[in-house]
């Protein structure tokens, strides 16, 4: 597990960061509204992590590093529509962070990197299959151990009640 530095997002010239998780499910969409809603509402700033996951690395066909800079690229498209509706909602400029690798270890080295992030914001499945691998493992074992609050949006929360509830 990483270490984790001291939080400063209090302190004279930091301000405080929600981190959300961008992904391709529809329940991040919601989490991104709380986000940008509450950071507007707390003169906050947003972080949108979107972790390139590539297939299988083909290295000995070559086309690793291909593979790889596809799946960033589309990524990134993602995180630019996701950014474009934060400005359009709630008048938040995110940051945009693209990792490639494992999510929970891309959430912890970007936590450990920036001590001004002080929420991470996740968007909660409403499937049969429970909240999501992510959602349960945090909210699970690590719960009791991780360097900062976490904030699960439930999915099936309309944007109306997503306002309402972040202020």
């Amino acid at each position: 597990m990483v270490e984790i530095k001291r939080r400063r997002s209090f302190e004279a010239g930091h301000r405080l960061k929600f981190m959300v998780l961008v992904d391709e499910t529809p329940e991040c969409d919601r989490a991104v509204h709380f986000a940008v809603r509450r950071a507007a509402r707390l003169g906050a700033r947003v972080v949108m992590l979107a972790v390139a996951e590539p297939p299988e690395t083909m290295e000995w066909l070559g086309v690793g590093d291909a593979m790889r800079a596809e799946a960033e690229a589309e990524t990134q498209v993602r995180l630019e529509t996701l950014a474009a509706a934060a400005r359009q909602a709630a008048g938040v400029d995110p940051e945009l962070v693209v990792r490639t690798g494992e999510r929970a270890d891309a959430i912890l080295r970007l936590i450990e990197e920036d001590e001004d992030i002080a929420f991470l914001v996740l968007g909660a499945a409403t499937g049969s299959d429970g909240p999501g691998p992510l959602v349960s493992s945090i909210a699970g074992r690590a719960a009791g151990s991780f360097p900062v609050p976490v904030v699960i949006v439930p999915g099936a929360l309309s944007e109306a009640e997503i306002t309402a509830l972040a202020g």
